[in-house]
């Protein structure tokens, strides 16, 4: 009888190891989170030819197969009116216990500005991704670019507030309103606005507000690209009296 039992013990083990083996040998797939970043921000990352963020900077969560953590990921960043990059990562494996596990890692790619520029005869050469900086003042020729504002209303008298309206906060920042002065308001000054280059201003709006006591807000958007072409932001307010 004792022999049987340990007959039945051997045979068990025996089963035990051959799972654990072939529970071994399995493919196996390793949950790998990294956190994207890029220069400029709001790029997007692909991996085989799948869109993981729309996005940067972003964290995201891969399952990477045993040779692709051996191997290494290529990672694709692509955004607009740049050369796409690719990041080749190899996530580094630390075991615990009788596991392995992929670190969390973070990778930055920095986009070569202007590279992959494809000329706009409007644009002059070397400024489409010249950036309107605080710290080096005057450097671009759209900071030099003379812009005429003039903003006239019905009634006259009316004060007028502007402010920008970016789709591209990471590169230029939506601003609070500024005061210019009342209308009839008529001033020639470039745009100061921190971040504006010629490649994004068609990005980039300004808002035109016009307010009067007992007079509803007249409100116009105006694109900033169309104004540097045009070198005049301009328009009349016809305002609505409220009702008493």
């Amino acid at each position: 009888m004792l022999k049987k039992q340990n007959f039945r013990g051997v045979i068990l083990a025996a089963i035990f190891s051959f799972v654990l083996v072939s529970a071994w040998a399995a493919p196996k797939t390793y949950t790998f989170t990294v956190t994207l970043q890029s220069i400029p921000e709001n790029a997007k990352v692909y991996y085989n030819d799948k869109l993981i963020s729309t996005t940067t900077p972003a964290t995201v969560t891969l399952n990477l197969t045993k040779k692709e953590v051996s191997h290494g990921v290529a990672l694709k960043f692509v955004k607009n009116g740049y050369p796409d990059g690719i990041v080749t990562v190899k996530p580094n494996l630390n075991t615990i216990g009788f596991f392995k596990i992929a670190e969390p890692m973070s990778v930055c790619h920095e986009f070569a500005p202007g590279s992959a520029y494809t000329n706009d005869t409007s644009i002059q050469a070397g400024e489409a991704h010249t950036v309107v900086s605080r710290d080096n003042a005057g450097a671009s020729a759209l900071e030099r670019t003379i812009i005429r504002w003039f903003f006239d209303s019905a009634p006259q008298g009316a004060q007028v507030y502007w402010r920008v309206i970016s789709s591209i906060p990471a590169e230029v920042k939506n601003t609070n309103e500024n005061y210019m002065g009342t209308t009839p308001y008529e001033e020639t000054r470039s745009f100061n606005i921190l971040g504006l280059t010629y490649q994004n201003s068609r990005d980039v709006q300004v808002e035109v507000k016009v307010k009067k006591r007992g007079y509803y807000d007249g409100v116009k958007r105006f694109n900033v690209r169309q104004a540097i072409d045009q070198q005049e932001i301009s328009s009349f307010y016809d305002l609505v009296p409220k009702e008493e």
